[in-house]
């Protein structure tokens, strides 16, 4: 095992600059070296994956979230007249 520095970058997207702090982190040295050669055949950065990773984990939680909020405004506003659907009939597109 060993540890990764991940470097503080300047990232302008847009108009928006985001700063980004060091992130520290300790993995298998051989699951390390696996990233970097998937992160270089998908022609980016075990940085970039990590980045990546990082904020779909943070967002997890507010897109259930949303998500709960619009099926709980979507039952409020469809009615079926008190019909049960089949699977087929739910599934039907």
């Amino acid at each position: 095992m060993y540890t990764v520095l991940v470097y503080t970058v300047l990232v302008v997207r847009c108009v928006e600059v985001v700063a980004m702090r060091n992130v520290t982190f300790s993995a298998d040295e051989r699951v390390i070296e696996a990233a970097r050669a998937r992160a270089r055949a998908e022609r980016t950065t075990l940085n970039e994956q990590f980045r990546r990773w990082l904020e779909a984990y943070a967002m997890r939680e507010d897109r259930s979230r949303d998500a709960m909020r619009v099926i709980e405004e979507l039952r409020s506003t469809v009615r079926t007249g008190g019909r049960r659907f089949t699977r087929d009939e739910r599934n039907e597109r």
